[in-house]
């Protein structure tokens, strides 16, 4: 039997497993199915089931093959479908029971390693070394919303686009608010697709991402601790119990307009600066974390007394004087543009991924001191770049040890309005 029809199979048994799963459902609630969503999709993008479908999954004929054969299965299609839409093929081998998705986990490699996006968690792990992962980012000028889906641009991928991540600009008296979800249409931050949030200051000058879980490297989490902690009974165990100050991103002040475009500087404090020294790796998170447990002790407070901790975006200065220079955080800048005098304009050059001109435009290598034994060709390296290509359109590159979670919010930055960096 051709791999094809059996994962066609695959599908059509997890369909058939939610119809059932949905018979007592419809009655009840007949207007669930009012929404739809582009993607991710809960059903086939999600690592796991509910209890309910995997105990109905495993009685199914698929469950028990033997192990030699699932494996091999499992590993031609991993490698016969590369890209999105086919990409879903491989994530379906992973929804048909708990045996498969535990093998298909261990035979899917994070984008560092293979250059690919498959499960939520890949969003979340650094992008690939040699060649970044291309991107484009939809503005909707009407809902303040901004997607960011993976391909080439809208031209060329159409309505085959995947949907990676969704943010809504919130604004406030005193700061302006990017909540970013996996979905386009649940921007709750009591949803389990709440990913994190980008938040400014009063003049758009600084901006602060944080993360709903904290850092995988147990020394950096000491320097990320939560803006937020929300009481044990508001919360469902299966909910983020706080944000995480993963990154701190600031732009230079230009009242007199004298300096250019904008000038930014990015302090990546979830990702240590080892990790673009030569052997060093970035923290890759395998899954999404129980924020609320892995909290709990510290939040143990006297009765009647909510608990509320403050964070400082600049945090820092804190940390013990006898840290290393390779346990220093990420430090990125924005490359500088050159002044065309033909053109009469400031440029860079984006390789042809950039058509319009705009302040919005940016390239971010790393800043490194001498100290910290980073090679000047690691030094020269694009790690982001963001640019204009329509009038809502902007292409967003990545690649290690950046994730797609941490470069959209640093791109989300640079919608805001910045009237004395400019």
């Amino acid at each position: 039997m051709p791999f094809k029809s059996i994962v066609r199979e695959f599908r059509e048994m997890r369909e058939g497993i939610g119809n059932i799963s949905r018979r007592g459902v419809e009655g009840r609630h007949t207007h669930s199915r009012a929404k739809s969503h582009i993607a991710p999709e809960r059903s086939s993008f999600s690592p796991s089931l509910p209890s309910s479908s995997t105990a109905l999954v495993h009685q199914g004929r698929w469950a028990n093959l033997p192990p030699e054969l699932l494996l091999d299965i499992i590993q031609r299609v991993e490698v016969s479908e590369t890209s999105w839409p086919a990409r879903r093929d491989v994530v379906a081998c992973a929804s048909v029971c708990r045996s498969w998705r535990e093998l298909t986990k261990e035979v899917v490699k994070t984008p560092e390693q293979c250059g690919w996006l498959t499960f939520p968690i890949s969003l979340k792990q650094p992008g690939p070394r040699d060649a970044p992962i291309q991107c484009f980012i939809k503005r909707e000028r009407t809902t303040s919303t901004y997607r960011l889906y993976l391909g080439l641009s809208p031209a060329l991928s159409g309505d085959m686009s995947k949907l990676l991540l969704a943010a809504r600009k919130v604004r406030r008296a005193t700061s302006t608010d990017f909540v970013i979800s996996l979905v386009a249409d649940d921007f709750s931050r009591a949803s389990n697709t709440y990913v994190g949030k980008l938040r400014s200051n009063f003049l758009g000058t600084k901006f602060t991402i944080y993360d709903s879980q904290p850092p995988n490297d147990p020394v950096i989490q000491t320097n990320c601790r939560p803006h937020r902690r929300i009481h044990s009974k508001q919360v469902s165990p299966r909910l983020p119990a706080g944000n995480y100050n993963v990154a701190t991103i600031s732009y230079e002040l230009n009242v007199l307009r004298t300096r250019g475009p904008r000038r930014m500087q990015c302090t990546m404090h979830s990702i240590p600066i080892s990790s673009i020294q030569e052997g060093g790796t970035a923290p890759t998170p395998t899954e999404f974390t129980n924020c609320l447990d892995e909290q709990s002790s510290p939040m143990s407070v006297s009765k009647g007394k909510k608990p509320l901790v403050e964070l400082s975006s600049t945090n820092l200065a804190e940390s013990s004087e006898s840290d290393t220079c390779s346990r220093d955080p990420l430090v990125l800048k924005n490359k500088a543009p050159r002044w065309h005098e033909q053109l009469q304009c400031w440029c860079l050059n984006f390789k042809g991924r950039v058509t319009v001109a705009s302040v919005k435009n940016f390239q971010l290598v790393a800043a490194a001191e001498p100290c910290q034994n980073v090679s000047l060709a690691e030094q020269e390296k694009v790690i982001l770049q963001f640019g204009k290509i329509g009038k809502d359109i902007f292409t967003m590159d990545y690649r290690y040890p950046l994730s797609a979670f941490q470069a959209f919010a640093i791109c989300l930055s640079s919608f805001d309005t910045k009237p004395a960096c400019e």
